[in-house]
């Protein structure tokens, strides 16, 4: 009867080590998401950089550092402060999307809908100029004369203006 009981102890145990060892290591993820879903799959992560590449105009390399040593990127790595301007930028996105479109987020905390994006200020443009509009000088003596309120040329209150007078009458005189 002992025996019997080693056998089968023996056998549970290499079966154990067995189904144990083939078993594949769980999948860590990836690592250092810091404004992305933990639980993203590979398909949504690459769509998300593919998109961003393009509203940027640049490559892996702009926001990820190369490995010399590994030889691969390291996309995990924080060397390279755009990572940290593309995180803050995301989180800037989302507070517009959620403040002023009411955008919703998925199951995984991703914006469904938004009314911005990357692509709406950058435009394929790593570092998008900043264009003012062009400030048209006036005059001493404030605006330009218009209608007032109601199309009425003159304010309200004050004496009625004469009508300017009538351009002269060309000369005679080509020189």
């Amino acid at each position: 009867m002992n025996k019997k009981i080693i056998v089968t102890l023996g056998l549970s145990a290499v079966v154990t080590v067995l189904a144990l060892t083939s078993m594949a290591p769980a999948d860590p993820g990836f690592k250092n998401l810091k404004v992305l879903p933990k639980k993203i799959t590979y398909k949504q992560l690459d769509g998300i950089m593919d998109e961003w590449s393009h509203s940027l105009g640049v490559r892996c390399g702009f926001c990820h550092s190369f490995d010399a040593v590994a030889k691969k990127m390291d996309f995990a790595s924080d060397a390279k402060p755009e990572k940290e301007m593309a995180r803050s930028m995301f989180k800037m996105m989302n507070k517009i999307n959620s403040k002023y479109f009411e955008a919703k987020k998925d199951s995984l905390g991703m914006m469904m809908n938004s009314g911005i994006n990357c692509n709406t200020c950058h435009r394929g443009t790593s570092h998008p100029e900043v264009k003012l509009p062009e400030v048209q000088r006036r005059g001493p003596g404030g605006p330009p004369p218009g209608p007032g309120p109601g199309g009425n040329m003159t304010p309200p209150g004050a004496p009625a203006m004469p009508p300017p007078p009538p351009p002269a009458p060309p000369t005679g005189d080509k020189n």
